[in-house]
Parts: C-alpha cells; sequence; structure tokens
C-alpha cells in the first residue's frame, strides 16, 4: 500500500481503504446517512480528505473518532491501514465505558430455567390480551 501525500483522495475511498468499510459503496451508504462527520459536519461522499482532519464514524454501536495521519486511495493489509489514523484517547475510553454499561445490561436479562407450563402459558396469553386493548 502506498501512501500519497500529494495526491487528493475521496472520502469514501479513504474509509475503504482504511479499513472501516469493507466496500466503497457501504462507506457511501454510511456517509450519506449521516454516519460519518469531517471537522463536525455532514461531508459529500466526495469530499477530498486532509491530513490531520477529524473524523465521527458511527459504526453500529460504536463511535470512533480518529484524526487522519496518512492518505491512501488502495487498500491494503490491516497493519498497514491502521497507519493512515489515530483514534483519540477520549474516543476509546468512551467506547470501552459504552461496552461495559451493554455488557452490564445484557447480564441483567437472563433466560427462565425452565418452560412455562400449560397454566402459565394461559397466564401470559391473558395478560397479553389485556395489554393489547
Amino acid at each position: 500500500m502506498s501512501s500519497t501525500p500529494a495526491s487528493a483522495v475521496r472520502l469514501d475511498k479513504w474509509l475503504w481503504a482504511a479499513r472501516f468499510y469493507k466496500t466503497r459503496s457501504l462507506a457511501k451508504t454510511a456517509i450519506e446517512k449521516g454516519q460519518v462527520l469531517y471537522q463536525g459536519q455532514r461531508p459529500k461522499v466526495s469530499r477530498e480528505v486532509e491530513v490531520g482532519a477529524h473524523l465521527v464514524i458511527t459504526q453500529g454501536w460504536d463511535q470512533k473518532e480518529v484524526e487522519v495521519l496518512g492518505l491512501s486511495s488502495q487498500r491494503g493489509p490491516a497493519s498497514v491501514a491502521q497507519q493512515l489514523y489515530q483514534e483519540t484517547a477520549a474516543s476509546q475510553a468512551k467506547r470501552a465505558a459504552v461496552a461495559e454499561q451493554r455488557r452490564l445490561q445484557a447480564t441483567g436479562l437472563s433466560a427462565p430455567e425452565q418452560r412455562p407450563d400449560k397454566k402459565s402459558r394461559r397466564q401470559i396469553h391473558r395478560f397479553k390480551r389485556q395489554d393489547a386493548s
């Protein structure tokens, strides 16, 4: 993967090369949906990326704040792609805190120890019918 500091790289192409998205079309869709912010604003897909730019990328539950360190229009190995950007320390801490919170909420939801018997199922159905009315 060759870093091209002098040439301009489109935002969708850079996101693809930095391995945030598997395809350019997925990167394009994310940009159009507002899941990618460039310098705090919603960019166009064809926006040219500059070194030192600040991006906020939302992927599923995670929101990453990264700074662009290099430009590339070619997709290469993940180890090389990770050299194109650096995630901020605040972003890493925030993602870890949110992940821990999600983990703790998930532990509170547990499956019942056994399946409901016929009487319990009837009670559940009666309750659902009352709730729907």
